[in-house]
């Protein structure tokens, strides 16, 4: 009893500092370990997947600055313009074709290396950390099951040695030899001491892994900072290669002189140009078909003054007459052909009115305004009434207009003397020249010139006719008689 009652401190011994079976899992540092590592792996996931949308963004440059060559692929539109050589326009827009065809390769360039030297970097470490993890998680994953396994048995024995020392208090010590829980105690202790081994032996392993996670972990950043380094050389140096481009086409631009295309458009198309040094046109030197053409050049022209046909007007109005060999009267404003285009206000066609003889500076024209204006059309066939500045330039305007008016008036044919037909009643025609008095002229004459003078037809007069009628003053006759033409011609009295 005595020995047994000294094997009870031994039992007592056995409650240790810490529990025999700990509650840690034995997988929890390996857990923690597994999930660091694979954070280090999304990490350079991230880091793959942003230098390849780098190397896509360059490959889509290399085909966007090839739609930009092609703006400028084509010649010049009207490159003839330009001088062709090098330091003007045309070498200016050369130098943009061939910066930004650099430009074009420069990124697709890049895009290959990007794709070729700094991608395979970070897909190495990728795999290393991924191997990294599979060596810690299946390496830890071992020993936490023997592990297990250990603390399974001592715990086992653990709860066997509890019943048989609580059976030694029942039976009063009466117990088969295997039963005996000194035996049982010993056992407990002996599967504890493995139990403890796997533990350290575990413990070890992570104390190993976690020492090796602080060279791993700077390995990784190494390798990062490698990656980039080379990401910097080669789409940072691409970088710096297309400001260069861009400060190349600038200067190219920047070194064109002001005047450079001005000059070398004169030396080639100068001749083409205006010369400054010529005197610039003027109306009196311009010369244009038939501008001296005999219908071009009025009988008479000037300034006259005509009452106004408006009945309720009292004066005159000065204008600008002229008439021409087309046998017009035209009224104008003025004589300014510049600064408006001459219309006639008035237009009279002579053969078709009546014209009377001057009265010292006043004269008479009875006819139709041909203007074919509004005040044409309203005025139909009225009598004018001028004032010539002088009655010397009113004889001069009368003869002109007498002029023009038997330019196509009708021929007078002479016919032998005869009692019979030349008499009327109290009237004779004479062979000499003579005058009519102007009060007896005839008011039923539709056309011809009244005046002191007798007036000869234009038409070619037969070689027969040596002589015109004349009309005598009659003082018994109540009218003048009028020479009778032909029938198919019209008439003309002359007063």
């Amino acid at each position: 009893m005595s020995g047994d009652s000294q094997a009870l401190p031994l039992r007592k011994g056995t409650t240790m500092s810490e529990d025999a079976v700990p509650d840690i899992d034995p997988t929890t540092t390996a857990g923690l370990l597994a999930e660091r590592l694979q954070a280090w792996k999304h990490a350079v996931v991230y880091l793959e997947d942003y230098v390849g949308a780098v190397e896509k963004v360059h490959r889509a440059h290399s085909k966007e600055y090839e739609k930009v060559l092609k703006t400028i692929s084509h010649p010049l539109k009207e490159g003839a313009h330009f001088d062709q050589g090098l330091g003007g326009v045309a070498g200016f827009f050369e130098n943009m074709r061939v910066n930004t065809q650099a430009m074009v390769n420069s990124n697709s360039e890049t895009e290959k290396t990007l794709k070729g030297s700094v991608l395979p970097i970070l897909e190495r470490l990728h795999k290393e950390i991924k191997a990294k993890h599979k060596e810690v998680t299946h390496g830890v994953e071992k020993g936490a099951k023997e592990i297990d396994k250990a603390r399974n048995n001592t715990q086992k024995h653990i709860e066997l040695l509890g019943q048989h020392t609580a059976a030694f208090e029942s039976t009063g010590g009466k117990m088969t030899s295997s039963d005996d829980p000194y035996i049982i105690q010993r056992g407990v202790m002996h599967r504890l001491n493995k139990q403890v081994i796997e533990e350290n032996n575990h413990r070890n392993d992570l104390i190993n892994i976690q020492d090796g996670f602080k060279a791993f972990e700077a390995h990784v950043i190494q390798v990062v900072q490698q990656a980039m380094d080379a990401l910097n050389q080669v789409a940072g140096g691409q970088a710096e290669k297309t400001r260069a481009l861009y400060t190349d086409m600038l200067g190219a631009a920047q070194r064109i002189p002001g005047d450079f295309e001005w000059k070398g458009f004169l030396n080639r198309e100068g001749h083409r140009l205006v010369d400054p040094n010529e005197p610039p046109r003027s109306m009196d030197a311009i010369a244009f078909p038939n501008q001296d053409h005999n219908s071009t050049k009025p009988l008479i022209e000037g300034s006259l003054e005509r009452k106004s046909r408006n009945k309720l007007s009292w004066g005159t109005q000065s204008a600008y007459y002229v008439v021409t060999p087309s046998k017009y009267l035209h009224e104008f404003k003025n004589d300014d052909n510049l600064r408006h285009d001459p219309k006639p206000e008035l237009s009279i066609y002579l053969p078709d009115a009546v014209i009377s003889a001057p009265n010292g500076e006043k004269f008479h024209i009875k006819g139709k305004d041909k203007s074919k204006s509004f005040s044409s059309k309203l005025a139909g066939t009225s009598e004018l009434n001028f004032h010539a500045h002088s009655a010397a330039e009113a004889q001069k305007w009368f003869d002109a207009i007498r002029v023009a008016a038997g330019a196509t008036g009708p021929a007078y044919e002479s016919q032998p003397p005869s009692p019979d037909a030349a008499t009327g009643p109290g009237g004779s025609i004479s062979e000499t020249n003579g005058k009519i008095d102007t009060s007896v002229a005839h008011k039923e004459q539709d056309a011809g010139i009244t005046g002191g003078d007798t007036v000869s037809s234009p038409t070619a007069i037969s070689p027969a006719v040596t002589r015109q009628n004349t009309v005598k003053e009659a003082t018994d006759a109540p009218a003048a008689v009028p020479v009778t033409a032909p029938a198919e011609e019209k008439k003309a009295t002359v007063a």
